[in-house]
């Protein structure tokens, strides 16, 4: 039998002593099983039906589906597990130890986000010795911060079914109705290297990356020409051009050159056919410098997401927390939720300004405003 559930505190002082760091370098990269392990034992304590879920090809990694209740429709509270990396020497205090000062809650994932769990638990609780007439899931995914793989196979999967999800990433409780995509793409170039003396000798890299940049300068201009949404603070989509590698000595004909980048796209831009455009514009270069040249995406990117500003959640959500919805330019795991059928919105404690920085913390004064919250929306979707 589960040992009981802790209180709201306990809850967090042990998610966040259980490191879950996923990162796409794999030295860095953890296992989020330890925090998948605490909540599925809490939630079973307090009735919740569990399946944790193994992420295939990824030992180490699983989601969690803890539903209370049963039928069709319902709501879904959902989280990643995982968090970024840190660099504990810049810290005020351990990273990986709550840490109480200044009326705030100090400690990597207090916002982004295992903050969230404990809260959504707390609210649960009320509904437990309830019989609810549609059901309550609470999701726990993985790999949200590197490649998103968690909400990946629930995609694939078809599962959790609801009606309405709410995915608490840090929003100050303002309720997101849509997002940005993202992608992180690279350019590989390999020339050939030769005496700098004799530029007939090569094919520099270097100099095919030049005409690349500007290529990519160009194209974000026509993106930004042809796409713009006055919903979001940067109307338009993004190309930042983030860091470039190259050659190894001034008197060598450099023989490899590598670009990454990030693209930001609105709703209604498809991230596969930014990659074909970018290859399409891309691949003449090569022939034009002697070089061959290839494209890659880092990572398989966040879809942009945006619902509708009427539909019923965005509504309830205006109405609860007394604030409109916004768009943000990050992004979250709310198109994969999506695209299973739920209406889905984004909305939960801490500031997206406290995430991935030293001394993140959670504010005390978030705390019950979020459970009160989450309280009603149960209420309002579960009973």
């Amino acid at each position: 039998m589960p040992a009981p559930c802790p209180n709201l505190v306990t809850m967090l002082t042990e998610l966040i002593a259980a490191p879950s760091i996923s990162c796409t370098r794999a030295d860095l990269d953890q296992s989020n099983l330890g925090v998948i392990e605490k909540l599925e034992g809490w939630l079973s304590s307090l009735g919740f039906q569990t399946e944790v879920m193994p992420i295939e090809g990824q030992p180490g990694k699983a989601n969690l589906i803890a539903t209370l209740g049963s039928g069709p429709g319902g709501l879904v509270l959902s989280g990643h597990t995982d968090t970024v990396p840190c660099n504990p020497e810049l810290w005020g205090s351990d990273p990986f130890r709550l840490t109480e000062k200044d009326n705030r809650f100090y400690g990597l994932g207090t916002c982004d986000m295992k903050g969230f769990f404990p809260l959504a638990i707390e609210a649960a609780r009320k509904f437990t010795d309830q019989t609810l007439q549609q059901p309550l899931i609470i999701l726990a995914t993985a790999d949200e911060e590197s490649s998103m793989s968690g909400a990946r196979a629930l995609a694939e999967a078809g599962k959790p079914k609801a009606r309405y999800a709410i995915i608490g990433e840090p929003t100050s409780l303002q309720p997101i109705y849509m997002h940005k995509g993202m992608m992180m793409e690279a350019v590989r170039i390999q020339g050939r290297a030769g005496h700098s003396s004799d530029p007939s000798l090569g094919a520099n890299a270097l100099e095919a990356m030049r005409a690349v940049l500007n290529e990519l300068v160009s194209f974000r201009q026509q993106l930004q020409q042809d796409f713009r949404n006055s919903d979001f603070k940067i109307a338009e989509p993004t190309l930042n051009l983030g860091c470039i590698h190259g050659g190894d000595n001034p008197n060598r004909i450099c023989a490899r050159c590598e670009l990454e980048y990030d693209l930001r796209p609105l709703p209604g831009m498809n991230l596969e056919n930014l990659r074909e455009d970018v290859s399409r514009r891309l691949q003449p270069l090569a022939e034009q410098y002697g070089v061959v040249l290839t494209t890659e995406a880092l990572f398989p990117g966040i879809p942009p997401f945006a619902n509708q500003k009427d539909s019923e959640l965005v509504r309830m959500a205006e109405k609860l927390t007394g604030y409109q919805a916004q768009s943000v330019a990050f992004g979250t795991e709310a198109p994969f939720l999506q695209d299973l059928g739920m209406d889905t919105i984004v909305l939960g404690p801490g500031s997206i300004d406290q995430a991935h920085q030293p001394d993140e913390y959670l504010a005390f004064s978030q705390i019950q405003p979020t459970v009160a919250l989450l309280e009603k929306m149960i209420a309002t979707y579960c009973l």
